[in-house]
């Protein structure tokens, strides 16, 4: 029998093989895909000494040449034949997708999106740090200081490493830290157990393309190595639930992606022409799978709740589990049903409690948890919540999960509380304004745009240039 390929420990440098390993498997079989080296706290917080030499060595790169190395890793990425390991093992294009398809639940054509997505990254480097700098002339990050808007400027670099705890649900928050390779600061990420396949393979491509080993590491390790990452370097970025996110509310060190609880508002204008929105309410819910932070768990509507309720129930509960490699496939199988049982028993417990209904049962047949092929789905679920304070009305689940309720549009924002994206269908002035003036809403989109759509040079969660780089008062004298 033929051994299984090794996915190594990557520390600035060569390959590191460690004799702590554990095995990824295929969700549904069981079978044994790769054995993962594990890095302990320790190697970790070794390697992190020497971030400030492989700082410089990325800072001495001009950022014409990172960028031009970024658009060069797309053909590799999305194509290519990159290593897994120094002994050999390779991974094809092909071989990537059926291996994350495997390991996480996301059907091969969600692999796909997520693929062209994080290209799409690559490829639009320069506009995306032309977004994140304000228009800052690129050649200010070669020499420190410039002119930006006709005032002088001088931005100091806030950490030689940016740390990434990665998940394992959705492969395109990848796209998130990788800017900061482009910003010349080295990057270590720790993948999710069950996903290392895709932060290996970006940084193959861009090996392949010219970047050097020093500037990036990659620790596969547990949650001790995860908070060595987190300590020891300057700036970090942390993806998870709310229970993983909250020892780090409040530290200005760590950028936080935990749940967005993202949503729709109908304003007043909008309400009797619902059906002309139903579309973008659609998208938002079940895009992606309904996996990511910017779709939207919560519709608020001043009027017709229970008609749209009913009719995004209708379009959704449309929505069924199909084999992982069926082009049409559009919902994600749970890697570990025991996530699906504790989502699925949440929401039956909230709707016990009262004041909640579960539109999509009308629609259905069957359970909601299902299972197809060995694989555990929850099919997608609109819940008509009573009040906006109800538990299943501002929650968030890794599936089309939404609430619609009902909330005058005076009382919309201090109902929805903090929301990632909030998509506001309205013209109306006052309720506009109100949300424009909301420190609750980190993105907002005026119009019938879907929370899942995303805009690579306006960040949807924090800014990456301002989170690595600090600016600083500069005076200078022309003739020096």
């Amino acid at each position: 029998m033929p051994s299984l390929p090794h996915i190594p420990v990557l520390r600035h440098g060569p390959a590191y093989e460690s004799l702590d390993t554990v095995e990824v498997r295929d969700h549904r079989t069981g079978t044994p895909l790769a054995v993962v080296s594990q890095a302990n706290a320790g190697i970790v917080r070794r390697d992190l000494r020497k971030a400030g030499a492989r700082a410089a060595s990325l800072r001495a790169r001009p950022i014409d040449e990172l960028l031009d190395l970024c658009a060069r890793a797309v053909e590799p990425f999305l194509e290519g034949t990159l290593p897994l390991n120094d002994a050999g093992d390779e991974q094809s294009a092909d071989q990537y997708v059926r291996a994350l398809s495997a390991t996480s639940g996301m059907p091969h054509a969600l692999v796909r999106a997520n693929m062209e997505k994080i290209a799409t990254v690559l490829r639009d480097m320069p506009a995306i740090l032309r977004g994140l700098t304000r228009g800052l002339d690129p050649a200010v990050l070669d020499t420190g200081v410039g002119v930006q808007n006709g005032v002088p400027v001088s931005y100091a670099d806030a950490a030689d490493a940016l740390g990434v705890v990665l998940p394992s649900n959705s492969p395109g928050v990848n796209s998130i830290w990788l800017p900061a390779l482009a910003l010349k600061t080295p990057v270590v990420l720790k993948p999710g157990r069950e996903e290392p396949w895709t932060p290996l393979r970006i940084l193959r491509a861009l090996e392949a393309a010219g970047l050097p080993r020093e500037a990036f590491g990659f620790y596969p390790t547990t949650h001790d190595g995860a908070a060595a990452i987190l300590e020891g370097c300057g700036r970090s970025q942390l993806f998870g639930d709310a229970r993983t996110t909250a020892p780090y509310a409040g530290n200005p060190a760590v950028e936080i992606h935990g749940p967005g609880r993202s949503k729709v508002v109908l304003g007043p204008d909008e309400a009797d022409r619902w059906e002309t929105h139903l579309d973008v309410l659609v998208a938002s819910v079940a895009r992606n799978g309904g996996r990511s932070c910017i779709n939207a768990s919560t519709i608020v509507v001043p009027a017709h709740g229970d008609a749209v309720a009913e009719a995004l129930a209708a379009r959704l509960a449309a929505i069924e589990p199909r084999p992982a490699d069926d082009p049409e496939a559009t919902l994600c199988a749970f890697a570990n049903p025991s996530v699906a049982e504790w989502i699925d028993g949440t929401i039956a417990a909230g709707l016990a409690a009262g004041g909640a209904v579960d539109v999509t049962a009308r629609h259905r047949d069957g359970d909601r948890s299902v299972t197809l092929d060995g694989s555990t789905y929850l099919r997608p679920t609109v819940v008509r919540c009573e009040r906006p304070d109800h538990e299943l009305a501002n929650t968030e689940f890794l599936f089309p999960y939404v609430a619609v309720v009902e909330v005058p549009s005076d009382h919309v924002v201090a109902a929805i509380g903090p929301s990632l994206v909030v998509t506001a269908i309205t013209r109306d002035p006052a309720l506009r304004q109100a949300l424009i003036r909301s420190p609750h809403v980190e993105r907002l989109n005026l119009g019938p745009i879907p929370t899942s759509h995303v805009d690579w040079d306006q960040p949807h969660e924090g800014n990456l240039f301002e989170f690595l780089r600090v600016r600083r008062a500069v005076a200078r004298d022309e003739g020096w």
